[in-house]
């Protein structure tokens, strides 16, 4: 278990790394519309709690030992292959949208849609990304507090914003963005494109 502990904090320390420069270019960017809701903040900060605070209080203390679980081994390999998928796809996100990323509802001047690289296939791969991560976290953290949180935040959060963001990007980009729609599925890979 301690292998998979350290899994789980590599994986984030790596999402961490990737995300740096992306939000120090996302500060500087001149905004021109922002859609923020206090709902979207809140479980913003619920997912730091979940993803950060209670994994490391399982990590560093033995506060949480009366919840472990065990998994057979190769179930928390295969949590080892699920965060390292989630991360390759953090990255790829990352690289494709470059100065188009936010970790909020905006746009910024000459912001652009996205279509290339992994968006040519997925709409919202750094969701998918983050239930990856959610799966990988139950299956590297086994311990039904620190485990799951993570998925029991997300699943809110993704509900809540996926729609938001959908419907500004087709306020901003319209027409564009209702054909991209109409190729890509959301999380996972369309079999059939339509038109």
């Amino acid at each position: 278990m301690i292998a998979f502990k350290i899994v789980y904090w590599l994986g984030l320390v790596i999402e961490v790394v990737i995300r740096a420069p992306f939000r120090k270019s996302w500060k500087a960017a001149e905004k021109t519309e922002q859609r923020i809701s206090r709902v979207d903040q809140f479980l913003l900060f619920l997912m730091s709690i979940a993803g950060l605070l209670v994994p490391l209080i399982y990590s560093v203390t033995g506060w949480l030992d009366f919840a472990d679980y065990s998994l057979p081994a190769w179930l928390g390999w295969s949590g080892v292959a699920v965060m390292a998928g989630a991360v390759f796809l953090f990255f790829r996100a990352h690289q494709d949208l470059k100065t188009n990323w936010s970790p909020v509802l905006e746009m910024f001047d000459g912001h652009v849609l996205v279509i290339h690289g992994v968006y040519r296939i997925i709409r919202h791969p750094m969701y998918a990304s983050g239930w990856l991560m959610a799966v990988a976290q139950i299956l590297l953290l086994q311990n039904w507090i620190a485990g799951p949180i993570t998925l029991i935040v997300f699943i809110p959060f993704y509900i809540i914003r996926v729609p938001a963001e959908e419907t500004l990007m087709l306020d901003t980009f319209g027409e564009q963005y209702r054909d991209y729609c109409k190729k890509t599925g959301a999380l996972i890979p369309r079999l059939s494109k339509a038109g």
